[in-house]
C-alpha cells in the first residue's frame, strides 16, 4: 500500500479512511504500508500502524511549497502537486521492496503518488479521495485575477495526468457515486468512507442535558471549511438566534466552534451565544457526544463527509446542505434535515432544536442508515472484492 501520508495521528478524512480499512484488512492479509511522513509525526504514530501493518516503510515530506519545485512545475508538463509528491527514494525503496518479498498487488493511494510505483507487473488499484483537478479549480477560481490564469494552466495539467492515471490503472476506486460519474470508467468500484460504529457509540435523547451546543467542525486549512463558518457566522447564526427570539423561547444555546486553524477574523465573532475551542483535547467521539446538532452548510465540497456520518453514528441531529450529504444516500427528513440558502438553514436548525419528537426520529434513523451502509468492516470488504477482482 502506497500513500502520501502516514495515516496517523487521526486528524483528517483521509487518516481516518486509511488508518480504519489497513486495521480491517490486516485481519486476513499481510500489509506493508509505504508512505511520506510530516517532521511532526512522531516514532509513537509510526508505532501505532507496526501494530497493524506487516511493515511499515517511511520517506521524509518534502517542503511542497518551495522555489525549486515552482521553478519545475513552470518548465515542465507535470503539475505543481506531482512534482511535489515525486521521490525516487520512495520509488527505490518500493523496488528494493518488490525484489525482496512477494507481494499479490500494490494499492495505491491518491493519483499523485502513482508516479512513484517502478515498472512491475503485478495489479495496480488506485483509490482516489477527490477528483484533484475539480479540487484546484475551486481553489483557483477564488484566486487572484492576476494568478488566476497560471493556476488554471496548472489545473488543466493536473486534469491530464490523472485521467492519465485512471486509465493507467488495474482497478479504479472512487469514495462516491459522484465521483465515480466524472471518472467515465466503466469498472469504477465505489468504496465509500465510513465510520466506526463500536467507537462513535449512540447517545440516546435521555442523556441529553439542558445545554444545546450546536456543533461547527473541522480543520481550518480547508476552504470548504473557512467558507462554511464564514457562512453560519455571518448568515444563519443571526436568524437562529432572531427567529428563537421571535418564538420568545429562551434555550441555553451555544454556536460550538471546534477545530485547528481557526482563522483569526472569524474568532472575532465570539460572543455570549459562540465559543471557539481554542486548545481542544477530547477525542472526537466526546465532542460529538457534547453536542445536540451538527451544523454542516458546505458549500465547497469532495468526497462524502466524516463529520456527518459521525454525527449520525452518534446520535446527534445534523443540518446541512446537499452538498453535505452529497453521495450519501441521506434522505432529507428521515435522516438529517437540509436547506441550501441561510433563512432555511436557520429554519432547520430552530425546528430540530425545539421539535424533540422530529430530533428523535431523524437520530434513531440515521444510526441505523450508518450501521447498515457505513460500517468500516463492510466497507473493508468492498475493498477486499476489488483486490480480488484484480489478481
Amino acid at each position: 500500500m502506497v500513500s502520501s501520508f502516514l495515516p496517523f495521528p487521526l486528524t483528517s478524512g483521509g487518516h481516518i479512511r486509511l488508518y480504519n480499512l489497513i486495521k480491517n484488512l490486516s485481519e486476513k492479509h499481510d500489509i506493508t504500508l509505504v508512505c511520506e511522513k510530516r517532521e511532526h509525526q512522531t516514532e509513537e504514530d509510526l508505532e501505532e500502524l507496526k501494530k497493524i501493518c506487516k511493515k511499515v516503510l517511511t520517506v521524509a515530506r518534502k517542503k511542497q511549497w518551495s522555489a525549486p519545485n515552482i521553478l519545475k512545475t513552470g518548465f515542465s508538463t507535470d503539475p505543481f502537486l506531482l512534482v511535489g509528491h515525486k521521490s525516487e527514494e520512495m520509488k527505490n525503496l518500493i523496488r528494493d521492496e518488490l525484489v525482496r518479498e512477494s507481494y499479490d498487488l500494490i494499492h495505491v493511494e491518491t493519483f499523485y503518488v502513482l508516479q512513484n510505483i517502478p515498472k512491475t507487473s503485478l495489479p495496480k488499484v488506485l483509490v482516489e479521495h477527490n477528483i484533484e483537478y475539480l479540487v484546484y479549480k475551486k481553489y483557483s477560481d477564488l484566486a487572484s485575477p492576476l494568478l488566476r490564469p497560471l493556476l488554471y494552466i496548472d489545473v488543466l495539467k493536473i486534469r491530464k495526468k490523472e485521467e492519465a492515471s485512471w486509465r493507467a490503472s488495474n482497478k479504479l476506486v472512487a469514495v462516491s457515486e459522484v465521483e465515480k460519474k466524472i471518472m467515465k470508467r466503466p469498472d469504477v468500484v465505489v468504496v465509500p468512507n465510513g465510520v466506526d460504529v463500536k467507537k462513535f457509540l449512540f447517545r440516546s435523547f435521555e442523556k441529553i442535558g439542558d445545554e444545546k451546543r450546536v456543533l461547527f467542525i473541522g480543520d481550518f486549512k480547508w476552504l470548504q471549511n473557512r467558507d462554511a463558518l464564514d457562512f453560519i457566522l455571518k448568515d444563519i447564526w443571526p436568524k437562529v438566534l432572531q427567529e428563537l427570539n421571535q418564538l420568545n423561547k429562551k434555550l441555553d444555546l451555544k454556536l460550538w466552534v471546534v477545530g485547528k486553524n481557526i482563522p483569526e477574523n472569524l474568532k472575532s465573532y465570539e460572543s455570549d451565544s459562540i465559543m471557539f475551542e481554542k486548545n481542544q483535547k477530547m477525542e472526537t467521539q466526546d465532542i460529538f457526544r457534547k453536542s445536540y446538532l451538527l451544523l454542516a452548510p458546505l458549500r465547497v465540497a469532495g468526497g462524502t463527509s466524516y463529520k456527518v456520518l459521525e454525527a449520525f453514528a452518534t446520535g446527534v441531529g445534523v443540518v446541512t446542505t446537499n452538498l453535505g450529504v452529497e453521495g450519501l444516500g441521506a434522505k432529507d427528513g428521515v435522516h438529517v434535515l437540509t436547506a441550501q440558502d441561510s433563512i432555511n438553514l436557520a429554519n432547520c436548525v430552530v425546528n430540530l432544536l425545539l421539535d424533540s419528537s422530529l430530533y428523535r426520529k431523524l437520530t434513531h434513523n440515521s444510526r441505523k442508515f450508518v450501521e447498515e451502509n457505513y460500517d468500516w468492516e463492510e466497507i473493508a470488504a468492498k475493498l477486499e472484492k476489488v483486490y480480488m477482482s484484480a489478481l
